[in-house]
């Protein structure tokens, strides 16, 4: 099975992601996201396949999410992805797509969601947390 990450390599989530991605043995495909950001067509297939909103994955820290007025109830979901796609930053990470799903992977362990039981024995995080998988 492979993966494909979302990534932004200065977020500590997404780092421990890829690390538990590569742990697991998958073979990973990186695309960061700021650099390369998902077209309009695969941002909206994503959402999809996540089950939520385009608001939901609105990222809110570190952008110029007030700036531009999206927390806006009546912002439509257009709105919203024309504001992801002018600005990248808005949305949140990392995102993971595996055989199994698709999944926004905040916190750290949703990426458990998308592989394959027992890929994972046991991961210890940057900060020091151990994250073991369901039993």
């Amino acid at each position: 099975m492979s993966a494909t990450i979302y990534h932004n390599p200065a977020c500590g989530t997404s780092r421990n992601v890829l690390a538990m991605l590569r742990q697991s043995g998958e073979t990973v495909e990186v695309i960061e996201y700021l650099k390369t950001p998902p077209s309009r067509e695969r941002l909206v297939q994503l959402i999809q396949a996540m089950g939520i909103t385009p608001r939901q994955l609105l990222r809110r820290r570190g952008t110029p999410y007030e700036e531009l007025g999206l927390d806006d109830p009546a912002l439509d979901d257009e709105a919203i992805l024309d504001a992801m796609m002018a600005h990248p930053i808005l949305i949140e990470r990392p995102i993971v797509v595996t055989d199994k799903g698709v999944a926004l992977c905040r916190p750290s362990e949703k990426v458990l969601d998308v592989l394959p039981e027992g890929s994972i024995a046991a991961f210890t995080k940057e900060d020091g947390q151990v994250v073991r998988p369901k039993p």
